[in-house]
Formats: C-alpha cells, structure tokens, sequence
C-alpha cells in the first residue's frame, strides 16, 4: 500500500500561527463543536489563518484516498498448478478449501480416500477485487486433472445404473433408434415406460462401457413372470402348447398345482420374453369400422323362460373414424376414438325373449355338483392300473349309499349296468346338447323315461364296475363328444 499512496509533505506553520498555539486557552481558535455552539460564521471567517485551509484539504484528500483504494483493492494470491495459472484468487485458504472440497467428492465417486498430487504455489498480490476469481474453474480443473475420475454420460434405467459413456451423442442416438423401431407415419408420440435419464456427471473411470455392451443390455429380453387365468375347455397341456411351453416347464413354474385338477380361474404362472426397454406409443389413424347395431327384445308368453329368437337380424353399419391407437411393444392396448362419420346405419337387431314359466323338469343350463364328497380323480391323462390313460369325468368319493342328485333338469335316457365298466349308472339328457353321466352306483332310483329336476335324487354311491372304492364317477359329454366337467360346474 505505501508504494500506492504517496506520502503526505509536511505543511509549514508561519511563526505568528506557531505563537498564537502558544496562546492561553482564552485567545485559541474555536474548535468546529464551538463554533456551531455560538460563534457566527463571519467571526470564524474573520479568525482563519492563510495555512488553516492547505492542511484540512490534504489530510482529507489523504483519508478519502485510502477509503476508496480500500474498497476498490484488497489482498489475494495468485494460483497455479503444476505450473499452470489459475489466476487470482482471494486468499490461501480458499484455496485449499477447494482442495478440500475436490478430494472428499473423488473419495466419494471412487470410495476410498483420495488425495490430490498436483504441485498448487501461491504468490502474494494485491489487485483489484473485480479481478479476483472464486474457486469454481479451480475445482473443475483439478476434477480434469483425475486420472481415476472422468466426466461422462450415465444411463440409469428405473434407478439401475447400466453404464457410462464419453460420447453422449451416440447414446442419445441409440436410444432414439429403439423408440424409432415402434414408430411410423402415423406416430404422434413414443417413450420409454421405464424411467430413463441420461446424466452428464463424474464417475469412476473403471464405470466407462463401450456403447456396443450398452446397446446388447438395451436390445436384450428379458424372462418375466405373468399369470395366466384358466378358461374353459382348458387343460394343462393344452396351455403349456397354447404358450409353446413344454408341460415339464409349465410344471416347474407351477409346482404346487395338480395337472389333473384345473378349475375355471385358476391361476398359473407362465413366462413371457419382455424387452428390457418397452416401448409406448400412440398412432393416429383415420379408417372406416363398423356401427355396432343396438338389441331390441321384445317378449313371448308362447316360448319358455331363458329361451329367444332373433325375428330380426342386426346388421352393422359403417362409418369413418378418427382414433388414438396406444400400443405397447406394437401391440395394441387400448383405442379412444376422436371422431365417428356414419356412412350406413346399423339395422337394429329384434328378439323374442320367453316368458312363459319353464317346467321343473326342464334343463336350467347351469348345472350343480351331483353330491358333495372328496376329489380322488380330475379330468385328462393319468396313471392308473399300471399306464397312463385318458380320464373322462371327475372321481368324487362318498360313504357307500350316499345320495346322487341331477345336475340339471332332463331326461333319463340310461339307467342300468350294460357291462362297459360304469357298472350301475344313470345317463341324463339335458336336450340342450349336454348329457351328463352319474356311474358306479350302488343303487338306481329312476328308470328310462322319467324326466327329472335339477336337484332330484338318482342313485346311490356304490363300487360296482370298474371300481376301487366307493365313488361317483361324474361325465359330460357335448354332442355327445365328451367335455370337461369343469366347464359346467359351478
């Protein structure tokens, strides 16, 4: 600062001005506190010395000097590493406050403890203070200095890093070209349903892949796990060939569940290959469909309840659409229409619905469990006598003489032991196509002829024919092609 500010000159007093100093207290100037007290400013005026005005003006040019070189310079340390200037910087320890801050981040990014080997020196100075830099590009610069630590391009699929990049172009690129693959002339939008982010950051250098081991992740299936729903007519090697499974895999995913005994809505686990990247995306598209036709019923006192008649057929009609089509993975899940312009009517559809109340005998089309007993043998293949054979029915086990009841309405078609292996047993048409089969009973409680309910006793539980024990084999036959009983039972 001294070589800054020039030293003041020292000022001479005359020696009239070095006498009245001398003066007693009662013929000194007033002081400025005084002469605001009381003396006019013409008086003041009237006692001011030549010399008075030549040292307030300097020593108030000395102090205002100061003030503003204060405020415009100030100390600082001009910084280098390994030779390399980094500029100026206000002091030392901010400095190796950034140092600081630069290992523990690089501990962090590579857990375990780094320390910094660049050679950083100092050199004292004093400079303007708009001149001097925070610690910011210092910090950044010595990241760069980082063998170990490099600044990349991370992608992180829902949360799971898969690696990092140095061209985050290319990886921008990549992923475009999946979305790409589901898109056309018709897309108006296409994402990821994972979440996906790509962040520019510092990472361990070891975390750096070749876009080539990125892109197979990206490109890759995956096994996942999804229930499948046992429908009707459904058998287990049925949905393992419907799922192109072999049984024996179906089986491993499935350990706990009998293949001879599959209800309606029973669920299995199947596997399916996913993407590892699905992709949605909504199509718009304009194209002609058809106008569903409305039902009008109208009733018949002269046919039967649960029976109908179509006296009027429905025709569809035709129209142009406008839709959003949303498809995962090119397959379509759902459609919301924008806009429908009807080319044709539909032509609404007339049926007769029954009134008339049915005869008790008549079949309900829903058929009821026969009696209640213990499951011993399901519907399809299994191992009995030695080999495998094909099981038509259900086994249902029951003390001897227990009652068997229709399973619906019907005709009896069938009661006695014809010599094929049923023994006694009833068969009942249903005249709706169905035909059920009530088999190794002890007794018969119904001859040929009879129309029976639903509910209606039948027979009793015994073993004759083919049998092992006491039970009631249980079959249905369609058209009289046999069916699984699973079908109709409730």
């Amino acid at each position: 600062m001294d070589e800054l500010l020039p030293r003041p000159k020292s000022v001479y007093l005359p020696a009239p001005v070095r006498a009245r100093e001398q003066a007693p207290a009662a013929h000194r100037r007033l002081t400025l506190p005084q002469w605001r007290s009381g003396l006019t400013l013409p008086n003041f005026l009237e006692r001011r010395t030549k010399a008075g005005p030549a040292i307030f003006l300097t020593l108030a040019l000395a102090v205002s000097s100061t003030a503003v070189l204060t405020h415009l310079y100030s100390p600082c340390v001009q910084v280098s590493v390994d030779g390399v200037d980094m500029g100026l910087i206000q002091s030392q320890a901010m400095v190796e406050a950034a140092v600081d801050r630069v290992e523990a981040r690089a501990s962090r990014i590579l857990g375990y403890d780094y320390v910094l080997e660049q050679n950083i020196s100092y050199q004292p100075r004093l400079a303007l203070r708009e001149e001097q830099a925070t610690t910011a590009n210092l910090e950044t610069y010595l990241f760069d200095q980082i063998g170990e630590v490099m600044q990349t391009s991370m992608l992180t699929v829902n949360g799971q890093s898969l690696g990092a990049v140095d061209d985050a172009d290319a990886l921008s690129a990549l992923l475009d070209s999946i979305l790409q693959r589901y898109q056309n002339e018709h897309t108006i939008s296409a994402v990821f349903v994972e979440s996906v982010t790509v962040n520019r950051q510092y990472s361990p250098t070891a975390d750096l892949r070749e876009l080539s081991e990125i892109e197979e992740v990206l490109n890759s299936n995956s096994l996942e796990q999804v229930d499948y729903i046992v429908q009707s007519g459904d058998t287990f090697s049925g949905i393992a060939y419907k799922l192109d499974m072999s049984m024996s895999e179906l089986k491993a995913l499935n350990p706990d569940v009998d293949i001879d005994w599959l209800h309606i809505g029973d669920v299995l686990t199947v596997s399916q290959a996913v993407p590892f990247l699905s992709v949605r995306t909504v199509d718009n598209l304009t194209y002609e469909g058809p106008v569903e036709y409305e039902v009008q019923t109208v009733p018949n006192d002269s046919m039967y309840e649960g029976d109908s008649k179509v006296v009027v057929p429905g025709v569809e009609g035709t129209a142009i659409y406008n839709a959003d089509v949303i498809y995962l993975n090119g397959v379509e899940q759902d459609r919301m229409v924008n806009s429908m312009d009807v080319l044709t009517e539909p032509v609404t559809q007339v049926v007769e619905v029954g009134t008339k109340e049915r005869p008790r005998t008549m079949a309900t089309g829903k058929f009821q469990w026969p009696l209640r007993g213990t499951l011993t043998s399901g519907y399809g293949t299994r191992y009995i006598f030695g080999s495998y054979s094909f099981h038509g029915g259900i086994d249902i086990a029951a003390p001897y003489g227990t009652i068997i009841a229709a399973a619906d309405g019907g005709k009896v078609i069938h009661a006695s032991n014809d010599g094929t292996g049923f023994g006694l047993y009833v068969v009942i048409d249903h005249e709706n196509g169905l035909k059920s089969y009530y088999c190794h009973c002890s007794s018969l409680l119904v001859r040929v002829g009879d129309r029976v309910y639903k509910g209606q006793s039948i027979a009793r539980v015994g073993s004759t024919g083919n049998s092992t024990g006491n039970h009631c084999h249980f079959q249905v036959k369609r058209n009289d092609v046999t069916v699984s009983p699973w079908n109709y039972l409730p």
